[in-house]
């Protein structure tokens, strides 16, 4: 009975130091390396050379990132993100990358219902929680607070579109 409440403790204060290590091993990477290290967003990645924002976004921020999955882009309309990755495309896809970027940190506990925010690109996302589910501009937060180094990420399901790009 002992030996069993010592190996709980000690498997206790592993998992403690595990999530600590994993979680100051993310902070200690910039927006663009979580990205990179992350395999749901390889398109944004891709997106992000594309556009030529890579030494933006490894800047030293602070930024708010709502990246998208490669799940969100496959599901754009047919053609379409084929369309922004050709370079003579390159603003709008800049365009449509500055617009999932706010200028500073803001994490999940800073946003509130209704609230607008002033995006990169210039127009605002509107931030929609209800039913405990946040949405920017219609795209639901799948992952929140990813911590980085000049920054933070929240994983969206769905590429957001500029309002002057509909």
């Amino acid at each position: 009975m002992k030996n069993h409440k010592i190996l709980k403790v000690a498997l206790g204060v592993l998992f403690t130091m595990f999530l600590t290590l994993n979680q100051s091993k993310a902070q200690s990477k910039d927006i663009v390396d979580l990205a990179v290290g992350n395999e749901n967003l390889s398109t944004l990645v891709a997106a992000v050379k594309a556009g030529g924002l890579v030494e933006t976004l490894k800047g030293d921020g602070p930024f708010t990132v709502f990246a998208p999955t490669d799940a969100a882009f496959a599901a754009l309309p047919a053609g379409t993100l084929d369309m922004l990755l050709k370079p003579e495309n390159k603003d709008k896809l800049v365009a449509v990358l500055t617009y999932h970027v706010v200028a500073g940190k803001v994490m999940s506990s800073d946003l509130s219902n209704g609230q607008k925010a002033k995006t990169v690109q210039g127009e605002d996302v509107m931030v929609d929680i209800s039913y405990g589910n946040v949405k920017i501009s219609g795209a639901k937060v799948v992952m929140a607070d990813v911590k980085a180094s000049n920054g933070v990420v929240h994983v969206i399901d769905k590429v957001i579109l500029p309002p002057s790009m509909k």
